[in-house]
């Protein structure tokens, strides 16, 4: 079920498992997701299909929709109390977007926020996201089962 939060905001939920087991949004563990699309890119499957797989495995996200700002994207997960921020990016504006999501969660004391980022993205440039704090970029052929599982492994860890 899809719940609206706004013009393009979706809080992605299952009414049938919430809370159950600690894996729903009235666990106090559950871990909280801002999925979102910065920038002009207009293809949003991908974030999607992502959202859809953490939200199948316990997590409360929370898809921002297309066409975010970085400021946004920041405000959002500032108000939503989201651990991690998953940036998707297809038009190759990545270098700019994900660095400034990044730097405007420091400016507003939310560096504790983990930042991951999926698209297409050169070798050279995943290097470079990693120095400047994306803490991990997967790219096309990465499975929803990997990055639920690599959620899961760093997000309470950072």
């Amino acid at each position: 079920m899809s719940e609206s939060l706004g013009a393009d905001a979706v809080a992605v939920t299952d009414d049938e498992t919430a809370g159950a087991a600690g894996t729903g949004p009235l666990s106090t563990d559950v871990i909280r997701v801002v999925v979102a699309k910065p920038g002009l890119d207009g293809h949003d499957r991908g974030a999607k299909v992502v959202a859809r797989a953490l939200r199948d495995a316990g997590m409360e996200v929370i898809y921002t929709g297309l066409h975010q700002t970085p400021e946004q994207i920041v405000e959002a997960a500032i108000q939503e109390d989201a651990d991690v921020v998953g940036l998707s990016v297809l038009s190759g504006a990545h270098m700019t977007l994900f660095a400034r999501v990044v730097e405007l969660l420091a400016e507003r004391d939310a560096s504790d926020i983990v930042v991951f980022g999926g698209g297409i993205i050169p070798e050279d440039d995943i290097t470079e996201l990693e120095k400047l704090g994306v803490a991990k970029v997967f790219t096309p052929g990465a499975t929803t089962m990997e990055i639920v599982g690599w959620v899961r492994e760093h997000v309470h860890a950072a």
